[in-house]
């Protein structure tokens, strides 16, 4: 069983950056992604980001494209995601995934695994 773990999250004010860090307990798949969902109060879990494991692929949410990056380092099997100018909209509990799949990769069914979250507030 593969154990996803993000760290990072916290409290800022708006215009700050954060990095989250998501760290698997092994290699999760040859192919498929690793993918960044959050999930703000009284919300459905929406889809912020996702990296290829080749790394050469990469997509965005239109909200946080142009603020956000994605990254992965294959030696400490874990992905990032580099959050600038954040907006109090950005609050949200932001949770790791990973999937096998090669497509698909915005929709949560498409994900094996998942961490346990971090919180991420942003205030005014």
């Amino acid at each position: 069983q593969v154990q996803l773990v993000e760290s990072g999250g916290g409290l800022v004010q708006a215009g700050a950056s954060l990095r989250l860090s998501c760290a698997a307990s092994a290699r999760t798949f040859r192919n498929g992604a690793m993918g960044w969902f959050r999930q703000a109060p009284g919300k459905e879990r929406e889809f912020v980001a996702a990296i290829s494991w080749s790394g050469s692929v990469t997509y965005y949410a239109e909200s946080v494209k142009g603020r956000f990056t994605i990254s992965r380092d294959d030696a400490k099997n874990t992905v990032y995601v580099l959050m600038n100018s954040l907006k109090p909209e950005d609050t949200a509990v932001y949770y790791c995934a990973a999937t096998s799949r090669t497509y698909n990769w915005k929709y949560q069914s498409s994900y094996d695994y998942w961490g346990q979250g971090t919180q991420v507030t942003v205030s005014s």
